[in-house]
């Protein structure tokens, strides 16, 4: 482990050291949406070849670390089905903003994104996931960061980002991480850079002792003092499972705090980037248009608002792919949160994208399109959704594709 003078971590994947160079050139808008930057892919006697540095967009994957419930930010507002499995939890049709006749947006991504939206620059892929089925934050976690098959063995030392970065470009990888993450394992040595971290709400003691101290001496008052204890024992326990879901990923706040810094970085200097924010395993008292998790979303959309001005013009060659583990249960449980589930919404973000939709296969919100009776089914396979946009992004054949994604057959959201 080597600290530079910027602080900047440089982690060892491997024996091979990190080829020097820079991303140089700039891409305008059109030329990233038009063929210029369908670089003929390099394959020469078996072995396949990193497509040149110049050729290539800038790339940044946002993994949100807990499974965030993604029916309350992209709204199935045609659902009926949704407001009656959500008595407690549904945003109102009437607070989204429309999306299209199917789907609304949570109304605290107002100020921040749906701006993009207007502009065609982000979309939106519901029903998106993996075909781990386990509901393991850590497994399915793993699963997205290695991209390799579920069935079959695994190799922990090769990540997917690692071996996109040999096949892209190779030069210019970082991690926005404390640790350097699983999928940028195997390869080259990337360097990882910690963000500020914001500790997780504690339960209001303050608040607690003054209600407590209301109801003293009168016959309430041991039943009030049990029912504080009951839910500061309950939060405690979820605490430390959102704690352990979130593997040390920064948190929403404070990747809005950071994104300035993320977005110079990947402006100047980086190509190929990775962040994780935690905070989204939201089992008790989720909230609908407001409360816990409309807070959290609310400042991942200024970050990455905030993220988009900082690039500039290299917002039009850069691309951002916001992913999840997996969803949450599509009915409210009797906390007043979700659950762990399956199918989620993945985000597609850039300047130079075709936005302004909401991509992919998709299905009627009803019950009888539930997975198993519970979750969102999963119709977006993670591997093809970001294999697909590589291809297109970068030129890619499908060995090389292949390489990045065993097995995979990339799918073509004609987002770009």
């Amino acid at each position: 482990m080597e600290i530079t003078p910027s602080g900047l971590r440089i982690a060892s994947a491997a024996t091979a050291t990190c080829p020097s160079g820079v991303l140089t050139h700039a891409m305008g808008r059109r030329a990233f949406i038009g063929g210029a930057i369908g670089a003929s892919s390099l394959f020469t006697a078996g072995k396949l070849f990193a497509l040149p540095a110049q050729s290539a967009p800038r790339l940044l994957v946002v993994f949100l670390r807990g499974a965030y419930d993604a029916a309350n930010i992209v709204v199935p507002v045609s659902s009926h089905f949704y407001y009656a499995s959500r008595p407690n939890l549904a945003v109102p049709k009437d607070k989204t903003l429309a999306l299209t006749g199917e789907w609304g947006l949570n109304p605290a991504l107002g100020p921040s994104l749906y701006p993009l939206w207007q502009k065609k620059q982000i979309a939106f892929v519901p029903f998106a996931g993996t075909d781990d089925t386990s509901r393991s934050h850590f497994e399915t976690q793993d699963t997205i960061e290695l991209g390799q098959p579920v069935e079959g063995s695994r190799n922990y030392r090769s990540g997917f980002l690692s071996r996109a970065a040999q096949v892209i470009s190779g030069d210019t990888p970082i991690a926005f991480t404390t640790q350097l993450p699983l999928c940028f394992r195997g390869g080259a040595s990337v360097p990882n850079i910690a963000l500020n971290f914001v500790g997780r709400p504690g339960l209001a003691s303050r608040n607690a002792d003054l209600i407590a101290a209301m109801y003293q001496g009168q016959e309430l008052a041991p039943a009030v003092a049990q029912g504080f204890a009951v839910q500061a024992d309950v939060y405690d326990t979820l605490s430390q499972e959102m704690q352990a879901a979130n593997r040390d990923a920064v948190s929403p706040r404070g990747f809005e705090q950071s994104a300035q810094r993320i977005g110079v970085l990947m402006r100047d200097k980086y190509n190929l980037g990775f962040v994780d924010v935690g905070g989204w395993d939201t089992h008790v008292n989720q909230g609908g248009a407001e409360g816990y998790l409309t807070n959290r979303i609310s400042e991942l959309g200024r970050g990455l608002a905030l993220l988009a001005s900082t690039l500039g013009e290299k917002w039009n060659d850069t691309i951002v792919i916001v992913v999840s583990e997996f969803g949450r249960t599509f009915r409210e449980n009797g906390n007043r949160g979700t659950d762990h589930g399956h199918g989620s919404t993945y985000w597609v973000l850039g300047g130079g994208i075709r936005g302004g939709q909401i991509a992919g296969r998709q299905v009627p919100v009803t019950q009888a399109n539930l997975f198993q009776d519970r979750d969102l089914p999963v119709l977006n396979d993670y591997r093809s959704l970001i294999g697909g946009i590589m291809r297109k992004a970068y030129g890619l054949s499908q060995a090389q594709v292949a390489a990045v994604f065993p097995s995979t057959q990339p799918q073509d959201l004609a987002l770009i």
